[in-house]
C-alpha cells in the first residue's frame, strides 16, 4: 500500500474557482487500490507554496506526490514532463495572491536548469485516454506558480534523497470559469471528468513503478 499526497492550488488571478482545488477536495480521503489519498489546498504564492507542500510531505510521509493546477486554454488534462528553474509571471500579467510578480528570477539560485517528473507520465496518459478522458503529455508547464512549485518540490526531494515519486497535472478551466466574459471561447472540463481523469492517473502511478516505453502520440504544441 502506497500513500498519495494530492495537492491543488486555490483560486488565483482571474480564476475564481480553481479546478485543482475542486478535484483535490473531491478525492481527499479516497482509497485507490487500497492506497489512501491525502489532499491539501495550497496557497497560490511564490515560495510559500513550496514550504507549504514540503511541510505536508514531512507531516504525511507519502510515497507519491501529485500536484495540480489550472492551465487555461488547454482542452485536455496534461501531465507535465519537466519543470524549469525560471519564474516569469509578468508575461501573463499575473501576480500571486500576495501581489508578488516575478520576472526572470530563479526558484533556486544555484539549482539546475530543470527537473524531470518522476511519475510514469506515458502510462498515466494512456490510461486516461483508454477511459475516454482527453489527456496528453506537456513539455511546457509555464512560468507561474505551477512550474515554480513543481520545480521546488522536485528539488527538495532530490537534495534530501527521498524516494518519493512526484510530478504535476494541469487541468482545463471549469465550465463556470470558461463562461466568464474574459474567457469566452476557452475550452473547459467538468470537475467530474477532471476528477475521474486524475483518479485514473493515480491508479496508473500505483500500477507502474516505471514508465511504459510505448510512444504517446500528441497534437499538443504548448
Amino acid at each position: 500500500m502506497a500513500k498519495i499526497l494530492l495537492t491543488g492550488f486555490e483560486a488565483y488571478g482571474n480564476t475564481p474557482d480553481n479546478p485543482a482545488e475542486s478535484v483535490a477536495r473531491r478525492l481527499d480521503g479516497k482509497l485507490i487500490d487500497e492506497s489512501p489519498v491525502i489532499a491539501r489546498i495550497v496557497p497560490n504564492n511564490f515560495f510559500e507554496c513550496i514550504d507549504f507542500v514540503w511541510a505536508a510531505i514531512t507531516e504525511t510521509s507519502p510515497d507519491i506526490v501529485v500536484m495540480m493546477g489550472e492551465y487555461g486554454g488547454r482542452a485536455l488534462i496534461t501531465v507535465e514532463r519537466i519543470a524549469q528553474n525560471l519564474n516569469d509571471s509578468t508575461r501573463y500579467g499575473l501576480a500571486d495572491n500576495k501581489g508578488c510578480s516575478l520576472q526572470s528570477q530563479m526558484t533556486i539560485a544555484d539549482g539546475p536548469a530543470a527537473y524531470y517528473s518522476t511519475l510514469p507520465i506515458r502510462a498515466m496518459v494512456k490510461a486516461m485516454r483508454e477511459s475516454g478522458i482527453p489527456s496528453d503529455i506537456s513539455d511546457a508547464p509555464g512560468t507561474f506558480c505551477c512550474n515554480h512549485l513543481m520545480y521546488g518540490i522536485l528539488h527538495r526531494l532530490h537534495v534530501n534523497n527521498l524516494p518519493v515519486r512526484a510530478g504535476w497535472i494541469h487541468l482545463p478551466h471549469l465550465p463556470s470559469v470558461a463562461a466568464l466574459p474574459d474567457n469566452l471561447g476557452a475550452p473547459s472540463m467538468s470537475v467530474e471528468t477532471s476528477a475521474t481523469g486524475v483518479e485514473i492517473g493515480l491508479r496508473a502511478i500505483l500500477k507502474h513503478s516505471e514508465d511504459i516505453k510505448e510512444p504517446i502520440l500528441s497534437r499538443l504544441q504548448i
